[in-house]
């Protein structure tokens, strides 16, 4: 246990050119008495650590010191091939990279560790997109991706709306992508604020010829697992009245997303003598309402907006029509 978390002390020094006994102490899950013990016990161990005093001090690695890769366990080198995806590096462009990456790593993994990727590409498989997904990324991330390499800021056409799409320009600070239930989306700043947006809604991007300057200590997934649930509601604009059988509210957990769920769980009445409940279903709008409500057949009966409801009845009175013949 003490041996695993020397290397990744020294691997931590080793990709930051200076951390203090707070912040190693965070990263590996310890006390700071617990650091000063192990760094004593790396120096000791003929490990080039120095300690800058001072207010902005810290521990170093003197002198360029390097440590090579054969700390790694059989199950840490299969984990470290299990965590490639190369699906959205290609899609970012990033495919020669991750595969080369691979090759040095390999190369400087000891014989007895060489088999792992093969072991673990033999046992899992990560497939990205969704099975009704378009498997071809937007045609805009590449260019995204690699002006939030560079840092820098864009001008980006996107279209907004449901009802009336319209297209809007913004000029933002790209601070990362998000690969979500197979959707790519931006996270950028525009002003103060950061906001999310879906990539495969853009349709031109441009370079504004200026650079910005990164927030430090950004946390891109730590933003995302805080916002991700209010921008999904964001995108749920309209809302429709439905009443719905207890198959109907089992078959709608497959075509809702969550957080519409959430609402019809909540605002449902009670059940009326064959199960049936009433209640609001928020949707993206209701041309996707109708497409969705659609699959559920005689489930659900839409009551409002009556735009819809009188849509539904005449698909309804359609297929009616279309299978007469078959009595």
């Amino acid at each position: 246990m003490r041996a695993a978390r020397l290397i990744s002390l020294v691997l931590l020094l080793q990709s930051r050119d200076t951390m203090t006994a707070a912040e190693l102490a965070g990263e590996l899950g310890v006390s700071e008495r617990t650091v000063y013990r192990d760094v004593v016990a790396l120096s000791e161990a003929g490990v080039p650590v120095y300690a800058d005093q001072g207010r902005h001090g810290g521990y170093r690695l003197v002198g360029g010191y390097r440590t090579r890769l054969t700390g790694l366990s059989q199950a840490e080198a299969e984990a470290l091939f299990l965590a490639g995806l190369p699906g959205p590096a290609e899609d970012l462009g990033l495919g020669d990279a991750v595969a080369n990456a691979r090759l040095k790593v390999l190369a400087a993994l000891p014989p007895s560790l060489r088999a792992a990727t093969a072991r673990t590409g033999q046992r899992f498989h990560l497939d990205v997109p969704g099975w009704f997904h378009n498997a071809e990324p937007p045609p805009l991330l590449a260019e995204l991706a690699s002006a939030i390499w560079q840092d820098r800021r864009l001008e980006v056409r996107y279209r907004r709306g449901w009802r009336v799409v319209e297209e809007v320009t913004r000029e933002l600070d790209p601070y990362g992508v998000v690969l979500k239930a197979a959707v790519w989306y931006l996270v950028g700043r525009v002003g103060d604020d950061y906001r999310t947006y879906r990539v495969d809604r853009m349709v031109g991007v441009s370079d504004t010829g200026r650079s910005f300057e990164r927030e430090e200590g950004f946390d891109l997934a730590g933003f995302w697992a805080q916002n991700a649930a209010r921008f999904a509601r964001s995108l749920l604009a309209d809302e429709v009245v439905v009443r719905i059988s207890p198959a109907g509210r089992t078959a709608l957990v497959r075509v809702a997303e969550p957080p519409a769920l959430e609402t019809a769980d909540a605002a449902a009445g009670e059940p009326d003598e064959h199960g049936w409940v009433t209640t609001r279903l928020p949707v993206e709008s209701l041309a996707v309402a109708y497409d969705v409500l659609l699959t559920l057949g005689p489930e659900i009966e839409v009551l409002e907006p009556r735009e819809l409801r009188d849509r539904m009845a005449e698909a309804a009175a359609a297929m009616r029509r279309l299978y007469a013949d078959s009595r």
